[in-house]
């Protein structure tokens, strides 16, 4: 008699085994940036980026009419090329003159990138640490977890930089809220003795308390380098597309931030 389990099948090699939501998620940022970058005309997708993008100095002026002046002073202040300078310009007194919150912003400029470089760039993070949130979490905690991280992220970038006309646009915030949620249990080191048979898949931990986080050297090193990094990022220009852009630093802070929180508060396996 053959005592072999029988093992479920692997379809995939494990590297691509992501979970759908996953996967979905990547499929989605890939699609619409192609649609931008292959099928829509120009006119359309400045619209596009209007729209969508968050673009601090408009909420600020739609909030608060009296920070108006101050924005075109701002953008008064604009050094550079001059056709640039000039467009920036020309966009904060559109601005001025139509401020309009658009609460949806703080979602959808997540869904925008400045180039294929940046996209990818996010896609490969958001796959690492994106797929052990969505086992661990499920895809509605997982979706949570990202949206949140944009949303806290774009707050805290509109909050330190308020009369800012240049549009904010990419998943960074979201994934850095994934990244920060996975680092609260991925690190954790095997258990020294585990029950059950070897095929057996053992049940999520539960996720390490900040102190225990604190002493996990793994975890420390990983913690230290994303905020280093991310300080030196904030402080050079990086090629993202056809232009050197500063990456907004800020808005990783805020997802990053949200993500280490709100996943205890969330996770399906507290006990």
């Amino acid at each position: 008699m053959d005592a072999t389990p029988d093992l479920p099948r692997q379809n995939r090699v494990p590297v691509f085994n992501m979970p759908g939501v996953v996967t979905a998620s990547i499929g989605l940022l890939l699609a619409i940036h192609a649609l931008r970058e292959f099928v829509l005309p120009d006119v359309w997708d400045v619209r596009a980026l209007i729209d969508l993008a968050l673009i601090p100095g408009r909420w600020t002026v739609a909030i608060d009419p009296g920070r108006a002046d101050g924005l075109l002073a701002a953008a008064a202040a604009i050094t550079g090329d001059p056709e640039t300078v000039e467009a920036r310009q020309a966009f904060a007194r559109y601005i001025a003159a139509e401020p309009d919150a658009m609460p949806w912003t703080f979602a959808s400029y997540a869904l925008l990138h400045g180039s294929w470089m940046h996209v990818i760039f996010n896609t490969v993070w958001l796959a690492a640490f994106g797929s052990p949130v969505a086992r661990r979490c499920g895809a509605l905690r997982y979706g949570i977890v990202a949206l949140a991280g944009a949303v806290a992220g774009g707050t805290l970038h509109v909050l330190l930089d308020p009369l800012s006309t240049a549009p904010l646009i990419g998943a960074s915030a979201g994934v850095s809220a994934l990244m920060a949620a996975a680092a609260r249990f991925v690190f954790q080191p095997p258990p020294a003795y585990a029950a059950g048979q070897p095929w057996q898949r053992l049940p999520p931990r539960r996720l390490q308390t900040i102190p225990e986080l604190m002493r996990n050297r793994t975890a420390v090193v990983f913690l230290g380098i994303w905020l280093v990094t991310n300080f030196l990022f904030g402080v050079i220009a990086l090629p993202l597309g056809a232009e050197a852009t500063a990456v907004a630093w800020d808005a990783h802070l805020g997802g990053f931030v949200a993500g280490f929180f709100l996943l205890p508060l969330i996770d399906r396996h507290r006990a």
